[in-house]
């Protein structure tokens, strides 16, 4: 199979949709209790630098069809990519650095073309143009750049078109979009990017604050603070911890001073909501820091970010619980909660499609765009980046409780943190907390007694009265055309003294089962067959729901609790690629997983 990059003739995109008119946000359709709402934030096109060198020949447009179902190139000699349930919202958050600046070197008629970087970056051998992407990649890892890629006058038109282009397809109570970009800060190989997230069209500035700016997030906040006096409404979302070497949840800020309470004041002012799983990994926690958690070892991708496989070897300061559960003793010791994050998940694909549907994986790059290269590589690569390929799961979904589907209502849930991640699945989990709450009120009425009494999930419980121990409801359903449900867990962490400490309750099982005296619950069973991928839905539930109360609860200590809810096992994207592919699933991955779903968490703070 050939790699050479086919580019479109023209660059110009179409726009056939009306622009965006604010005052059809009133009339969309609305949800008195809040819908669930389901997209993506995290999605490049070929107007990043390494979606393009590595085959992307498609743009944003493009991206917003596939999202509302259209079919749109693949690349890489392989099909077209089509979604098969649209989302209900998306973002294209190409990389701020040299945005476009690749794309346009194979435009005859620009001067970029004329560059000797631009021989390499537009080469029909892919083995070119992927060593300037890694090039470029590990220049930004270690402080440099280039000017000449750099010009506002190139990038500034860009940037408009990005604009333009998500204000066209934003159909207020149909489909949503939102502007957008991603900040790649990438020192020493380490991950510490962010997406920027616009609420709407007022106070985009002209150029977006890029990494080659400043790689250090507090400088971002501070940019991010002067865009807000200007009008604009925006916020940040933090990704892929787990290629942080631990600096993406440390101790002190990015020059080494010690967290304080104005720094957590601020950094949870500016990113109130963290990505927990996309393609390269899942970060809610590992087996070293959670090693009675059974479920710890989901999709764990355990690299740096750089083109040469190099392994990541810190997991503290690099996985979510870990960090909620240092957040509420910098809390406790009156320093504010600098990790007191909603969670949202999310894809990172850099062909346009996020490939979240686990039996439509279309892979990351344009160049995995057919079952042999996911599986077996790209012809050239190493086996290092082969194996890092393999271990790609098959990206996150962010659900969102929204009153409507539109902008300002989907804003507003973020900045709530009413929000919960996915691996991939559309199942709907609700997560409330109160001290009011009857064993028997899932009966009636209850999403009203819940929100009129209670908090949702990103809030935080009042002090406790007189001792009493706050009780939570909770309620999941499956996806309608999607597997059952295995069980629901309240994953809680508590301060003790000087030390933290974290335990998982089983509180929902499917199937009728019980836990044990043991403490452990029987498996629910796999009916995955590998032979032909599929699975059959005679085991789990299709809803599961509890009015649970913490019977370990002391009102003097800082504590958080989460949601965790596990699907029954399916076939993992590899499992439907090997059967596609005829041979048997490669017995170095997973043939079936557990997907499954996190909310944001309710944070339980003493009266000092």
């Amino acid at each position: 199979m050939s790699f050479s990059k086919f580019r479109p003739l023209a660059f110009a995109v179409t726009l056939s949709l009306t622009p965006l008119v604010i005052g059809e946000e009133k009339s969309a359709k609305t949800y008195p209790h809040r819908e669930a709402f389901f997209g993506n934030f995290h999605i490049h096109t070929d107007y990043s630098f390494d979606a393009f060198t590595n085959g992307a020949i498609t743009n944003p447009d493009h991206a917003y069809r596939w999202a509302k179902g259209e079919s749109i190139p693949g690349g890489g000699g392989g099909p077209e990519l089509t979604i098969k349930k649209p989302l209900d919202w998306y973002m294209v958050s190409d990389h701020a650095e040299y945005l476009g600046v690749f794309r346009e070197m194979s435009n005859e008629d620009s001067p970029l073309s004329k560059l000797d970087i631009a021989k390499k970056v537009t080469s029909d051998d892919q083995a070119v143009a992927f060593a300037a992407f890694a090039q470029i990649l590990t220049d930004m890892s270690e402080g440099r750049s280039d000017p000449q890629l750099a010009d506002p006058k190139i990038s500034k038109p860009i940037w408009a078109k990005v604009v333009e282009i998500a204000n066209a397809h934003n159909q207020p109570g149909k489909f949503t979009t939102f502007i957008g970009y991603e900040w790649t800060s990438n020192p020493q190989k380490n991950n510490l990017h962010r997406v920027v997230i616009f609420k709407d069209k007022t106070g985009v500035p002209d150029l977006p604050f890029s990494a080659l700016d400043s790689d250090k997030p507090e400088d971002l906040w501070a940019w991010m603070e002067k865009i807000r006096a200007g009008g604009a409404t925006l916020l940040a979302i933090p990704h892929n911890a787990n290629a942080s070497e631990g600096l993406m949840f440390q101790d002190t800020d990015s020059r080494g001073q010690p967290v304080s309470a104005e720094y957590s004041a601020t950094r949870i002012r500016n990113e109130p909501l963290y990505e927990v799983s996309q393609i390269k990994g899942t970060s809610e926690t590992h087996p070293k820091l959670s090693p009675n958690d059974e479920f710890a070892n989901f999709e764990l991708w355990e690299y740096n970010l750089s083109a040469d496989a190099t392994p990541a070897k810190v997991q503290v300061g690099s996985y979510m619980r870990e960090a909620y559960r240092r957040g509420i003793a910098f809390e406790a010791a009156g320093k504010g909660n600098p990790f007191k994050y909603g969670l949202i998940g999310d894809s990172d694909s850099h062909n346009s499609a996020a490939s979240i549907e686990e039996d439509n994986y279309t892979g990351k790059f344009a160049m995995e765009n057919s079952a042999e290269h996911r599986l077996n590589g790209p012809p050239g690569f190493k086996e290092a980046n082969k194996q890092q390929l393999r271990l790609f799961g098959s990206g996150g979904v962010a659900g969102v409780w929204a009153k409507s589907n539109t902008r300002e209502e989907i804003y507003a849930a973020l900045e709530r943190k009413e929000t919960f991640a996915t691996s991939g699945t559309r199942m709907k989990v609700r997560f409330f907390g109160g001290y009011d709450f009857k064993k028997d009120m899932l009966k009636g009425d209850w999403l009203s007694t819940a929100y009129e009494t209670g908090v949702p999930m990103g809030s935080d419980l009042p002090p406790s009265v007189n001792g009493k121990a706050p009780s939570f409801v909770i309620q999941a359903m499956k996806e309608a055309e999607g597997a059952n449900l295995d069980r629901i867990q309240v994953i809680k962490g508590w301060v003790d003294g000087d030390k933290t400490h974290e335990k998982i309750f089983d509180v929902a099982l499917s199937d009728a089962r019980k836990v044990g005296k043991d403490g452990k619950v029987p498996s629910v069973g796999n009916t995955v067959d590998p032979k032909t991928a599929t699975y059959r839905n005679d085991i789990g539930d299709t809803q599961l729901s509890t009015v649970w109360t913490d019977p370990e609860f002391k009102p003097g200590q800082h504590a958080f609790y989460y949601v965790r809810v596990l699907e029954i096992p399916t076939p993992r994207w590899s499992t439907y690629d090997a059967v596609s592919l005829g041979i048997p699933p490669r017995k170095d991955l997973p043939v079936s997983i557990q997907e499954r779903a996190w909310t944001s968490p309710i944070w339980y703070t003493p009266e000092k």
